[in-house]
């Protein structure tokens, strides 16, 4: 891997959808630059000036607090939290200008229509969700929102939305026209409080589930009518995490029992369950990874200076920087792989505080729907991936630090992660491997990948860097030294 050099950022960054742009939040100003200007880096190409890199350069109103891409990346808007207002710029016609305020209702979240050609606006309190034209001044409004960055879908083939609203003190799901933006129907849901919703990959059906004071999972078809409704327990706190595997046969639902559960799109019905357990016993198939500290060694016992270089005039003593690492005791990050049965770092999460940390935090499918991610929140340092095609666990990853982020790789099955350190890890089933980041200082918070696989965005608290990766190896041999 081959890595730039870092760039300042205070805020969002994220690749355009075509991935040949990145939009960087510097303070009040947002800053797209060029992917291919990195990649003449990477070949050694040098560069006369910093601006050779910035296509864009805008400056908003106040500082940015989150961007958004258009599909066809030739829009984005930033939201201004502290305003509240939300502007918009477009990469083909840098004169023209958006600027949306609604007045004394706010807006609270903002995000695009699958047509790249029309804004929705939460207001402040949820009073009502706007859609804006920018071909023209027209606008809809849908009262009563149920949240502001959550609550919307749109079907894959960007047609419909899903809009979840509340009133009389029941949720309710509308069914918008993405051509005409108007309402085609709405049914009311089996709720207590609904959290979220999203479309199935094949826009044949719509999951919705409740908050966490009921376990409540519910499969509705697009004219609904309940398909299914699952429910795991009746007691304690329920659902943390769901999510369709992309091929769309599976749904996988993290709770806070700190089990994963998967459902097929036939019946309905589990056929896996998963459970993450402080100490994992064998019989196991799965290999575990352990993230160690190898210190550096140098065998200087075959050095020898010849006469020639003895005789010199004068000598010239030479320091490698590696044995200035080795004097300051440096060691190299590497995996360790452990046999079962391994204990994994358990943090018991206090029981008077809200929001425990426990359950499944994070959770993701790999591009072919064959590998899930998880990790229980009550065991951070620890990421387990499980085979969906055999029901078993596949790989732990056990980090010295709690994971940040992690991200499959958009092409192939591969799987990146980073711990708030200097390095990246790695994991594909071929094994799993360290990369050392060579930026001074900076420590890795935060990945994206672009959505060709070739491109690794990462943050640290005050900069970001691109790293380039390369093509998924047919090999299954992986080092620590790649």
């Amino acid at each position: 891997m081959e890595f730039t050099e870092a760039y300042k950022q205070t805020g969002p960054c994220c690749f355009s959808p075509n991935s040949r742009y990145i939009a960087v939040a510097v303070d009040y100003r947002l800053v797209i630059r060029d992917t291919l200007s990195f990649k003449c880096q990477w070949c050694v190409v040098e560069r006369e000036r910093e601006s050779d890199l910035v296509v864009q350069l805008f400056s908003c109103m106040d500082k940015i607090s989150y961007i958004e891409w258009a599909n066809d990346s030739e829009y984005i808007l930033c939201g201004l939290n502290k305003r509240p207002m939300i502007q918009a710029w477009s990469l083909t016609q840098p004169e023209w200008t958006c600027k949306i305020d609604e007045g004394p209702a706010g807006i609270a979240y903002s995000r695009w229509s699958p047509d790249s050609r029309h804004i929705l606006t939460t207001s402040d309190f949820q009073l009502r969700l706007t859609v804006w034209s920018l071909l023209n001044t027209a606008c809809v409004h849908v009262q009563g929102p149920k949240h502001c960055s959550k609550g919307v879908s749109f079907t894959k083939d960007g047609k419909y939305a899903a809009i979840c609203t509340r009133r009389d003190c029941k949720d309710y799901v509308n069914l918008l026209s993405c051509h005409t933006w108007e309402i085609m129907g709405a049914f009311a849901v089996d709720t207590l409080d609904l959290a979220d919703i999203e479309w199935s990959p094949d826009d044949s059906a719509i999951v919705i589930w409740d908050a966490p004071l009921e376990f409540k999972v519910l499969i509705y078809s697009p004219d609904g009518r309940c398909l299914s409704k699952y429910q795991a327990y009746e007691s304690g706190l329920g659902v943390k995490n769901v999510s369709w595997s992309p091929c769309g046969q599976y749904l996988a639902v993290g709770s806070y029992d700190q089990m994963l559960r998967v459902l097929n799109h036939l019946t309905w019905k589990t056929f896996a369950e998963f459970m993450h357990l402080s100490t994992v016993r064998g019989p196991c198939c799965a290999a575990v990874f352990k993230e160690v500290d190898e210190p550096l060694h140098l065998n200087m016992s075959e050095l020898c200076l010849s006469d020639e270089f003895l005789q010199g005039n004068s000598v010239e003593l030479i320091v490698f920087p590696f044995l200035k690492d080795v004097s300051e005791g440096h060691f190299r990050v590497m995996y360790d792989v452990t046999e079962v049965p391994i204990s994994l770092p358990f943090q018991k999460p206090p029981a008077d505080k809200p929001n425990p940390k426990q359950g499944i935090g994070l959770m993701s499918w790999s591009k072919d729907s064959r590998y899930i991610y998880t990790r229980n929140d009550s065991m951070p340092t620890a990421l387990w991936i499980w085979d969906i095609r055999h029901l078993e666990l596949a790989a732990i990853l056990v980090q010295k630090d709690p994971i940040r982020a992690a991200a499959w790789d958009p092409t192939c099955t591969r799987l990146v992660l980073c711990t708030g350190s200097s390095h990246l890890y790695m994991w594909t089933p071929s094994g799993a491997y360290c990369v050392s980041n060579p930026l001074p200082q900076f420590n890795i918070t935060d990945l994206k990948w672009n959505s060709d696989g070739s491109c690794l965005l990462l943050k640290d608290k005050e900069s970001f860097c691109c790293a380039s990766v390369p093509l998924f190896p047919e090999s299954s041999e992986y080092s620590s030294d790649d």
